[in-house]
């Protein structure tokens, strides 16, 4: 007999168990755990556009001109075949084929071409390109990159490696977006300049076309990187015609970057970015650049002639120290000391040794490489009036200009014997009480690491960790002079192994083992 009431239990015993079992599979899925309220976020300005509307007229600066300067930016890819070795050796050919892959060539193929590359920018809508020398000496095969990623080959039109400029060229056949031309002398020390390029190159062409902001730290600055290329290439007697007049900053530059445009507030390019002072080959906070004004005259010759024809002025010159300053008479520690004057130069004659350059056609000359850069401004044959003081008083001479001997030199000199530090690596100064102190050394005595050369056989055994260390011993001789280094070094064959021992300013000394190359 059906019963109301026992049914009615059993449907609530039925639901209670359903419940029960619902709530415990949604508890082990989670679906019972306490829900969070979405958060309120804000959109608020924090701070009022007055407050802060010099900066934001600052960053649509910077805004405004990576958008009109960088489709002028270029990426250069340059292809070079590998060369013979100086020793001599025969062609791939005549290489074993057991031999190929330590010489970089695969089995029955030439051997590998090696690729690198760099910056530019476009100077003229017809395709003219500025760039480094060293971006594009030597190459068998290059290709230029525009910022909307179309490419085309190029081709040199000339390069200069005493001021390290080069200009290229490609045929678009359509015109280009051109860069504007600044006045590299009206650039002041503290002004806001951007840096434009393609640091990435080897690692990512991610990094292509890359802006950066710094303002200029310093102006002519001597760095010794184009004379010394020189005197290994053409000889100590023409190395004194590479011209170092950089601008430093602080904006980043680095590897890639070098031939890109560093450009002012207005658009207009005032320097080739060319180097950077660094002991890891990465940015440290020094970036130096050709002034653009230098570049120019350069490029104008290269477009012309295919070579520059660089004027002479004909005397050997010094920087004037204090003690010369108040020797001659000079109104202030600035100028350019005349240490001889050759007897075959154009100033012959006319300047004599100890005179002090003060002035060309009458705007100031402070040191030797301005008045070099300024020179090279000029062309062969032409007038300028020097002002010079003698005898403690100023007076002004007038001199033409001859043209220097650069273009009847070889592409190369004979190569003079390597020095067994550079093969290691490493560059070494004597202490004196300036470095000492830049050092934090307590002894103005002995030998400092200054410098080791990036993927050297000191780089590959971390050398550079000991840079402004002093080094105290090579091997069993005790270093005093950097001639000490030499000898010890020079004691070293090739192969075998020398021990360098570095000092820090408290006491310590580390040491390094490092295989001398052949």
């Amino acid at each position: 007999m059906y019963d109301p009431l026992r049914a009615k239990a059993k449907v609530a015993l039925y639901s209670t168990v359903a419940f029960l079992f619902g709530m415990g599979l949604a508890s082990s899925m989670g679906w019972t755990e306490s829900s969070h309220a979405m958060p309120v976020v804000t959109t608020a300005p924090q701070v009022s556009e007055e407050a802060v509307r010099p900066a934001m007229d600052l960053s649509d600066a910077f805004v405004n001109l990576s958008d009109v300067v960088t489709p002028a930016v270029v990426r250069i890819v340059s292809v070079r075949r590998a060369q013979r070795s100086a020793q001599g050796g025969g062609t791939p050919e005549e290489i074993p084929e057991q031999f190929r892959p330590f010489f970089n060539i695969p089995e029955g193929g030439e051997p590998i071409p090696r690729t690198s590359g760099g910056s530019g920018f476009l100077i003229s809508q017809d395709g003219y390109i500025l760039t480094n020398n060293h971006v594009v000496e030597g190459s068998d095969q290059l290709t230029v990159y525009l910022s909307d990623r179309r490419y085309f080959p190029a081709e040199i039109v000339g390069t200069d490696p005493f001021t390290d400029v080069a200009v290229i060229k490609i045929d678009a056949g359509e015109p280009l977006t051109a860069i504007s031309f600044g006045d590299s002398d009206d650039v002041r020390v503290g002004e806001w300049v951007l840096a434009i390029g393609n640091p990435g190159f080897g690692a990512s062409t991610q990094l292509d076309f890359t802006v950066t902001a710094g303002i200029v730290s310093a102006r002519g600055r001597p760095l010794g990187l184009l004379q010394n290329d020189a005197d290994r290439r053409f000889g100590s007697e023409l190395a004194g015609y590479a011209i170092e007049d950089f601008i430093q900053t602080d904006a980043v530059i680095n590897p890639g970057n070098s031939g890109g445009p560093m450009v002012n507030l207005q658009g207009q390019v005032v320097g080739i970015n060319s180097a950077i002072a660094s002991s890891t080959g990465v940015y440290a906070g020094y970036g130096f650049a050709i002034p653009v004004n230098l570049a120019r005259r350069v490029m104008e010759d290269l477009v012309e002639y295919g070579h520059v024809k660089r004027p002479r002025l004909g005397v050997q010159i010094d920087d004037v120290e204090p003690e010369d300053a108040e020797i001659y008479g000079l109104p202030s520690v600035s100028g350019v000391r005349v240490g001889g004057v050759p007897d075959d130069g154009p100033a012959s004659g006319i300047l004599r040794q100890e005179d002090v350059i003060v002035a060309l056609d009458g705007d100031p000359v402070g040191y030797v490489a301005e008045l070099q850069a300024r020179i090279a401004q000029y062309r062969p044959g032409d007038r300028v009036t020097v002002t010079i003081y003698r005898d403690r008083s100023p007076r002004d001479e007038t001199i033409r200009l001859g043209e220097a001997p650069i273009n009847d030199i070889p592409t190369t000199v004979a190569a003079r014997d390597e020095l067994a530090e550079e093969r290691l690596g490493i560059n070494v100064e004597e202490m004196s009480p300036e470095l000492a102190e830049q050092y934090g050394l307590s002894e103005p005595e002995g030998v400092v690491l200054s410098n080791v050369a990036r993927a050297s056989p000191a780089a590959r055994r971390n050398v550079q960790n000991y840079i402004n260390w002093k080094l105290v011993r090579v091997n069993d001789t005790a270093i005093s002079t950097t001639d000490d280094v030499r000898r010890a070094l020079d004691a070293v064959g090739a192969g075998d192994i020398v021990q360098l021992y570095f000092e820090n300013p408290n006491g310590d000394v580390r040491f390094e083992n490092v295989r001398m190359p052949s």
